[in-house]
């Protein structure tokens, strides 16, 4: 079921009147139906994955707990552990690591036909996989208590608005809140709009008419001159993050219509100065599991130089390979790792030397192309799509094709008031509301966004790009 849809209106309005009209102890049970029926809604055969590992981290969870030694502690997270990533990696990386065994087979000689199966990736199982990870792991470690309710567990696993593609929330945030009814206040009911709002302008005016675009140039890699791939990729920057952000915006909007706090994912990943904060501003969620949970266990930043570099590399390939079950994803993080490592060399050794004043926006600029560098990598469907990319780049013939430039005015007038509204967020600090202080401004600021919406709007067409991870 996917938010930019009519089925989806309906849903939510069914959901609300629920959750506010049946008595306080069956409320829950219905955000429980409510939250299955959505997942269902793709293909009801992926209910038994989220319910199988709903059940083993409940229930390892409280064998933890109840554990009389740590050996069995030990025993018990990692038979859970063992069950979700089996499960994850099934699903989503078998048909890749065969794939892949077999060509480097057939590479050294060995003749081999290696079999793959017609498996249907469930769609969000990477998101709630670690959401009910980082559960079992925080018991074990001690900073979070065994939910008693399986029910409220259950809610926890498969609360709808971020089921799919998140954000991936801690237990000790959202588990609280799903313990009691919750109810939105007044007060923040122009918010939780706004948020709705905001991320349908990014993702139905935005992202989907950007994803035309680059799709029409991928389908023409070989034509491309080097002003279509620079355009290709400027787009799908925005592309991605109107399609990505837009979906966490109206997340967090629709779950605090039931009065529930989600945290933000994403606060002006492009208007950073260096990688570091880009990783601290972009997935948010997924940046901070994968410190916790694995960069810092790995050793984090003890130890010497090559210590943490290799930490910041593994961590950053696995996060690629978590994207997808393809090179180009492991080529991704490894390029982002790359980025992450020359920054701490060259950051610690500036600060042996007189620092050189950049102006802030050069800097904006440089980690912006830094960052579109490698969303090629990201977008490419295959490596050979990557060097294809990257050869037509040397293509100057043509450059003055009219088309070329058709797609770079559609760009822009796509971008830019997003962008605009964006870059009055940024000045104000704030994406909370709407970036005008006067009612006036407010109303103008909504109903123009309305009315793009409604005239220009790709609505019900294209899924969310994360629903493939």
């Amino acid at each position: 079921m996917l938010f930019n849809s009519l089925v989806f209106v309906w849903f939510l309005i069914v959901m609300l009147f629920l959750h506010y009209v049946l008595p306080r102890k069956w409320s829950r049970f219905a955000l429980l139906a409510g939250s299955y029926v959505f997942y269902g809604w793709w293909d009801w055969r992926f209910l038994s994955l989220i319910i199988i590992s709903t059940c083993i981290d409940f229930f390892v969870a409280h064998s933890i707990e109840a554990a009389s030694t740590k050996k069995k502690e030990q025993l018990l997270l990692t038979c859970s552990v063992i069950t979700n990533l089996g499960l994850l990696g099934f699903f989503k990386y078998f048909n890749f690591f065969v794939t892949s065994l077999g060509t480097l087979l057939n590479t050294v000689g060995i003749e081999v036909d290696m079999g793959t199966l017609n498996l249907v990736l469930p769609v969000g199982i990477s998101f709630y996989t670690f959401q009910t990870m980082s559960y079992t792991i925080d018991v074990y470690r001690g900073s979070q208590k065994a939910e008693k309710n399986l029910i409220t567990f259950a809610a926890f696993v498969t609360f709808f608005p971020q089921l799919v593609a998140g954000p991936i929330e801690r237990a000790g945030h959202l588990l609280p809140q799903l313990k009691e009814r919750q109810h939105v206040k007044r007060e923040q009911i122009p918010t939780a709009l706004w948020y709705i709002l905001w991320g349908f302008f990014l993702k139905v005016f935005m992202a989907d008419n950007l994803a035309t675009i680059v799709e029409s140039m991928y389908a023409h890699l070989e034509s491309l001159t080097i002003v279509d791939v620079f355009v290709c990729h400027y787009a799908f920057a925005f592309q991605i993050f109107g399609d990505f952000a837009g979906y966490s915006y109206i997340a967090v909007g629709v779950a605090a219509l039931f009065g529930i706090h989600l945290m933000h994912n994403f606060r002006f990943p492009y208007f950073v100065t260096n990688p570091s904060d880009f990783w601290k501003n972009w997935h948010i969620s997924l940046s901070r599991w994968l410190r916790d949970y694995l960069y810092i266990p790995l050793g984090g930043n003890r130890g010497g130089g090559a210590t943490v570099h290799r930490n910041l590399l593994i961590t950053m390939l696995l996060g690629g390979l978590w994207h997808g079950a393809a090179w180009n994803f492991v080529l991704w993080g490894g390029y982002q790792g790359a980025v992450l490592i020359l920054f701490r060399i060259w950051n610690l050794s500036r600060k042996r030397k007189t620092a050189i004043h950049v102006p802030w926006i050069l800097k904006v600029i440089l980690m912006f192309n830094v960052t579109c560098a490698g969303w090629l990598l990201f977008r490419s469907p295959d490596l050979e799509s990557i060097v294809t990319m990257l050869g037509q780049m040397m293509n100057w013939s043509n450059i003055l094709n009219w088309k070329s430039y058709y797609w770079l005015g559609m760009t822009l007038f796509f971008v830019s008031v997003p962008l605009a509204l964006h870059s009055l967020q940024f000045i104000r600090k704030s994406d909370h509301a709407v970036p005008f202080s006067s009612a006036l401004g407010k109303v103008y600021c909504c109903t123009i966004m309305v009315f793009l919406l409604i005239t220009l709007g790709s609505w019900g067409t294209k899924s969310f790009i994360y629903f493939q991870f």
